[in-house]
This record gives structure tokens, C-alpha cells and sequence, in this order.
């Protein structure tokens, strides 16, 4: 039999990534009042930034790929030149729209997840949260400065899933333009002529890949002995190699 709380439980979610997301629905379901604040939108980096977009650019880069090497297979593409003769078209990435549309998936995804959790009976409220003693939450709404506190909400458990940000370096602050964090690259509207990538964990060996294969020079930088230093170390030399393999 499902677990059924004995007196209605108030839970308070900070945070509405995959962890912030998860806890508030499954304590909506076992009738709890569950309030869930969350800065960006739901889904958090995961769904904003992170998961959901970077994989869309890998099967974009894939797509690419594929056109490239249609050929090989036997599958040709032409063009009628002035003179009417056969000409092979060139394939382009047109990487603002590519990023445009990554940013409209990742956008669906998380309204739809936060009509699930609207659904579920989960109250949403947009802006920034913060502690305050082992059972309240105070809550803020606006922009910037010029947030203030408005609503603050008592809870018998709280959940603090606040999930991660891009480590700025000091000797290499982003700009947006040359420098970039993982959440910048999606600002780019043409594929850089080299790349380098600073770190080789899952997020920057996707953007490695992906970038390669869309046709950019990537050096891909790792602290570590491996790629993807989390990994079992066998499968991660099967990618360090297929890396090597493609450039």
C-alpha cells in the first residue's frame, strides 16, 4: 500500500532542478502541501542549460555528420550550377538558429514540467528563497535589486536542491564573448574556428564532441589521467579514443 502521511505534511522545496522537482511531486502525491521555489524555471540546469540542450546539439552535430557522409553510402545531393552542371552543395551550420531552437525545447520542457507539478497540486512560486531558521523559508519575487521579500512559508521539512553554477576562474573571467561559461555557449551564433574546452566531465566531453563534429578545431583540457574522470575507466578510453579518432 502506498505511504500515506499521518497528519498533512507542509514541505518546502528550494530549488526546482531534478532533485527540487522530484521531491515536491512525489510529496504532492502522498498529500503533502508542497510549496516549491525556483529562480530560472523548472527543470533547473538540468533542463535549461544542461542536460536537454546539450543533447540536442550532439543529435544536431550527429545530423550534420550524417549529411557529410551521406555520400559514402551511395546517397548524393547536387545542385544546378549557371551552367548547368552538377554541383556538390556544401553543408553549413547555421548555429544561431541551431541554438535558438535548443533554447524552444528547453523552454517546452520545463513548462511542461511545471504543469505536472501544477497539476499535482504543487504551488510554484518564481523568484529566490532563502532560509531562515530550521523551518521557515522566505521567498522574493522581481529582478535584480530590485527583489523584495514578500511571502514566507512554514514547512515541517525542507528541501534545499539548489544544484550547481559554472566555477568561474579568476584568471580567466567569461565575457560572453571569448570566455564563456557552459550556459553562454548557447549565445554563439557561428561555430568557433577552435574551441578549447576546460574540463572533461560529462558536460564539457558533450560540447567537445558536439562542437568537433559541427566542424570546429577543439582542444579539449583535463586535469585528470582520463576523460571523463567519473567514469569506468575502460569505457572512458573508448571515448578518449573515439575523440582522438574524430580530431
Amino acid at each position: 500500500m502506498p505511504y500515506e502521511f499521518e497528519r498533512t505534511q507542509r514541505i518546502a522545496v528550494l530549488g526546482g532542478g531534478p532533485g527540487g522537482y522530484e521531491a515536491a511531486l512525489t510529496g504532492a502525491q502522498l498529500g503533502a502541501e508542497v510549496t516549491l521555489v525556483e529562480r530560472a524555471g523548472v527543470g533547473g540546469s538540468a533542463v535549461l542549460t544542461d542536460v536537454v540542450p546539450s543533447k540536442s546539439l550532439i543529435a544536431t552535430a550527429g545530423a550534420a555528420t550524417d549529411v557529410g557522409q551521406a555520400a559514402d553510402l551511395g546517397v548524393q545531393f547536387f545542385t544546378r550550377g549557371e551552367n548547368g552542371r552538377a554541383v556538390r552543395p556544401e553543408v553549413t551550420v547555421n548555429l544561431a538558429a541551431v541554438n535558438q531552437r535548443l533554447m524552444l525545447l528547453a523552454r517546452q520542457q520545463s513548462e511542461d514540467l511545471k504543469s505536472q507539478l501544477t497539476r499535482a497540486g504543487v504551488r510554484i512560486v518564481a523568484g529566490d528563497g532563502r532560509l531562515d531558521g530550521p523551518n521557515r523559508l522566505i521567498m522574493s519575487t522581481g529582478k535584480g535589486k530590485k527583489r523584495v521579500d514578500f511571502d514566507e512559508v512554514t514547512a515541517d521539512t525542507l528541501v534545499v536542491a539548489v544544484g550547481a553554477r559554472p566555477r568561474i576562474l579568476s584568471s580567466a573571467k567569461p565575457d560572453g564573448k571569448r570566455i564563456l561559461t557552459w550556459t553562454q555557449l548557447y549565445s554563439l551564433d557561428e561555430v568557433p574556428e577552435h574551441l578549447i574546452v576546460v574540463g572533461s566531465g560529462v558536460t564539457g566531453a558533450e560540447f567537445a564532441s558536439a562542437y568537433r563534429a559541427l566542424g570546429a578545431q577543439v582542444t579539449l583540457v583535463s586535469s585528470r589521467e582520463q576523460v571523463l574522470p567519473g567514469e569506468d575507466a575502460d569505457a572512458a578510453r573508448v571515448i578518449e579514443n573515439v575523440f582522438v579518432r574524430g580530431g
